[in-house]
């Protein structure tokens, strides 16, 4: 494997249990440590365990944080509670997607405000870059508009815990009751476990699984031994530790867009599905103005689910045919471990995207047939 691969703080216990390790986004995950499917079933049915701190996470801080943020980002945060997480995207000047995102208010143990950006592993240099571009040096200087930015993705480690018994692995290593923690809403934490070194982190109930779940952030210099607690806390109850082959599947039964796949700079986020995250009234940031134009036109295509009748598994740039027509093109596709089927992601036309209608996926020369179906395609079962 390539010498010049990042690594998490975990990498050596990931190859110490047998991970199978892969390059993603120039760093070197674990892809499996036992099966892809094993893992994703073990997650939907009891609570599996990620490493994911090869995403990026920028902090902000300072008077001026708000407002450069709401000067950046598609949507509001100005009126965002203490702990309140939203998804959010940044967009180009001409609305294009240069990446999704989660924005969370916080408060530091010192009482300073900041907001934490976690953005995906690929996109974060050049996300850093876009920031940079856009902080002008005199307001990062301004009196009341001062603006401090870290790029701490290297300093922390960041584990997402999820499945339906996450909060039993978790409430007894940290000090707030996750039970009455909502959805999309984070806190600063202690971890109840020597291996923390007394040292905080901070905990949201957010995921990219379709599962109830929360992500963990914490000092990199005690990733090893608190990543170990959670394992051992968890192991009787089902727990197993999850690749990035896992979170994919998951992530696509739960309809979630991946970037580079569903997403990109020649995506705006109307044909995404994503139109919920644009804010297009109040602060002027980078591609509102090309985005309002955007809104009032015809959609060209959306973005649609598919199951294939076969066991063949369409794959991304897959044509999508209608009357054997191309329509469009398949951006994620596997077979779901849960639903026992292959099924996909991809754009179409508008005109033959209602559910129910019946297409074609040409794989490898000869057509599936499919049909289009409502996202998600996994509903978790929330009475458990």
């Amino acid at each position: 494997m390539d010498p010049n691969l990042r690594r998490t703080p975990l990498d050596e216990w990931h190859r110490g249990h047998g991970a199978r390790m892969v390059p993603f986004a120039g760093w070197a995950m674990p892809v499996w440590y036992t099966s892809i499917i094993e893992e994703h079933l073990a997650t939907r049915s009891a609570v599996g365990i990620t490493d994911i701190s090869h995403m990026g996470r920028l902090r902000f801080e300072g008077p001026g944080a708000a407002v450069f943020l709401a000067e950046l980002l598609t949507r509001r945060v100005a009126d965002m509670e203490l702990g309140q997480i939203r998804y959010s995207l940044i967009t180009n000047d001409v609305g294009g997607i240069l990446d999704d995102v989660l924005v969370g208010y916080y408060h530091s143990a010192y009482g300073q405000p900041f907001y934490l950006v976690v953005v995906n592993a690929g996109n974060r240099q050049k996300i850093v870059d876009w920031v940079l571009a856009h902080l002008p040096p005199e307001r990062a200087e301004a009196p009341g508009k001062e603006i401090i930015f870290t790029d701490v993705s290297r300093l922390w480690a960041m584990f997402a815990v999820q499945g339906p018994r996450s909060i039993e692995v978790l409430q007894p290593l940290v000090n707030v009751d996750l039970r009455w923690m909502r959805y999309y809403r984070g806190a600063q934490v202690q971890i109840l476990h020597p291996a923390a070194q007394r040292q905080g982190g901070i905990i949201s109930r957010t995921g990219y699984t379709g599962e109830d779940g929360f992500e963990l952030s914490i000092a990199s210099d005690i990733a090893q031994g608190v990543w170990e607690a959670v394992l051992q806390q968890g192991r009787p109850l089902g727990m197993v530790p999850t690749g990035l082959g896992a979170r994919d599947t998951l992530r696509l039964e739960a309809g979630m867009p991946l970037y580079s796949h569903e997403l990109s700079e020649q995506t705006h986020p109307f044909e995404a599905g994503l139109g919920f995250a644009c804010h297009l009234v109040g602060y002027d940031f980078p591609g509102r103005d090309a985005l309002l134009r955007i809104q009032k036109e015809p959609l060209r295509r959306v973005r649609i689910g598919l199951e294939v009748s076969g066991q063949r598994v369409a794959r991304q740039g897959y044509p999508i045919l209608h009357r054997g027509q191309a329509v469009g093109q398949v951006t994620s596709g596997t077979f779901s471990p849960t639903l026992r089927k292959p099924i996909a992601m991809g754009y179409v036309r508008p005109e033959t995207a209602e559910p129910g209608t019946p297409l074609e996926i040409d794989i490898r020369g000869q057509p599936e047939p499919a049909r289009i179906v409502e996202l998600p395609f996994y509903h978790r079962d929330v009475r458990r």
